[in-house]
C-alpha cells in the first residue's frame, strides 16, 4: 500500500515558541517543514538555516505552499494572520488562546467553517501526559486549585497574565469539570507591565463544582501544578516535572483506609503530541482534541475574569 504523502507545514511566527513548532514539524515522519513566514530577517535567517526551509515574504505565499500551519505570532495579531491563511486552504493551529476578543474568535471560526478546515487551538496542557492521566482518573471533581507562576518575560505582555498563563488552567477545569461556569469572582494587580500580571479567580460551576486558579508571571520560580478533589479521592499533579499522587480511600472504607498512589505518567514532550494529534486531525479532517468550542468558551471565561480585574482598583491602568 502506498503510504500518504507528508503534510506539507509551515509556521507563522518562530519566536521563542515558534521555533519549536517548526523543530518538531521538521522531525515527524508524517510531515515536512515547508517553510516559515517571520518579519525579523535574523531570526528568519537563522531558522531556515537550522532547518534547510524556505522563508515566505507573505502570508498567501505560505498558504499556497502548505497544508497546514501553526500560528505563533502575538495573540493580538491572530486574526490577522489566521483568517488569510484560511483563506488560502490551510488547516491551522493556533497557539492559545486563540485570539484576544470574542469578535476575532467569531471571524476566526467563520473564515474556517467557510473554508471547511480544522482549527485547532494551542492549549498544550491537554496534551500532557499528566492531563491524559487526569482524564482517566477524574469523574466528578468537586473542588480544584492550579498553580501557574512564572519570572517575568517580556513575551506576551501584549495580553493579561490571565489570556497569557491563566488560561491553560481555564481550559483543563472546563475540560475536566464538563459543567458551565455559573460565576466568576476574580482580583488583580499590575507590577511591572500595564495590565495584571498577577491574578486569582474563583469559578463556581453550574453542577456545583468550584475551582480557585492562581496565576503569577512575576515569579521567581516555575510552578504548574494542581490538585483536585473529587469523593474518596484526592490527587495533586505536577505538570511541569509530569508526575504526582493520589490518596485513595476504598469504596466502603474510612479515613484510616487511605492509601497513597503514585501516578504512573509516561513521560513525553507535550508539544510534539499536540502536532502530532492535529496532524492526525488535518489527515482525518477529523475533531481536535482542542476544538474551537473549548478555545472560545475558555477565551469567554478569561475574558470575564479579565473584565472583572480591570473593574478593580488595585489594578493601575495607564
Amino acid at each position: 500500500m502506498d503510504q500518504p504523502r507528508p503534510v506539507r507545514c509551515g509556521v507563522a511566527g518562530v519566536g521563542y515558541l515558534g521555533q519549536h513548532h517548526a523543530r518538531i514539524y521538521a522531525s515527524l515522519p508524517s510531515a515536512v517543514l515547508a517553510g516559515i513566514y517571520e518579519p525579523d530577517d535574523t531570526r528568519a535567517a537563522e531558522i531556515c538555516a537550522r532547518h534547510a526551509c524556505p522563508r515566505f515574504a507573505t502570508l498567501g505565499e505560505l498558504g499556497r505552499a502548505c497544508d497546514a500551519v501553526s500560528v505563533v505570532v502575538p495573540t493580538d495579531r491572530h486574526a490577522e494572520v489566521a483568517i488569510p491563511l484560511l483563506d488560502a486552504g490551510c488547516h491551522l493551529l493556533i497557539e492559545k488562546p486563540l485570539c484576544a476578543t470574542l469578535e476575532e474568535a467569531t471571524r476566526i471560526l467563520d473564515a474556517a467553517q467557510g473554508a471547511g478546515r480544522v482549527v485547532q487551538v494551542g492549549h498544550i496542557e491537554h496534551f500532557n501526559p499528566v492531563m491524559s492521566y487526569l482524564e482517566e482518573a477524574v469523574s466528578t471533581p468537586r473542588y480544584l486549585t492550579a498553580d501557574r507562576l512564572a519570572p517575568f518575560n517580556p513575551r506576551g505582555t501584549e495580553v493579561g497574565v490571565v489570556l497569557d498563563l491563566m488560561i491553560h488552567d481555564i481550559g483543563l477545569v472546563l475540560q475536566l469539570v464538563k459543567s458551565p461556569v455559573a460565576r466568576v469572582d476574580a482580583v488583580g494587580v499590575n507590577i511591572v507591565s500595564p495590565t495584571e500580571d498577577i491574578a486569582n479567580a474563583r469559578l463556581t460551576f453550574a453542577n456545583g463544582a468550584v475551582a480557585n486558579l492562581n496565576t503569577s508571571r512575576v515569579s521567581m520560580k516555575k510552578v504548574r501544578e494542581m490538585r483536585l478533589f473529587q469523593p474518596g479521592a484526592y490527587l495533586s499533579l505536577d505538570f511541569m516535572n509530569q508526575c504526582g499522587h493520589c490518596l485513595r480511600m476504598p469504596a466502603g472504607g474510612t479515613i484510616f483506609d487511605i492509601k497513597r498512589e503514585e501516578i504512573p505518567v509516561e513521560k513525553g514532550e507535550p508539544l510534539a503530541f499536540e502536532l502530532a494529534s492535529f496532524l492526525q486531525c488535518v489527515r482525518d479532517h477529523s475533531a481536535p482534541k482542542v476544538g474551537t468550542e473549548l478555545g472560545r468558551t475558555a477565551l469567554e471565561v478569561a475574558l470575564q475574569i479579565t473584565a472583572q480585574i480591570r473593574g478593580n482598583p488595585a489594578l493601575r491602568l495607564p
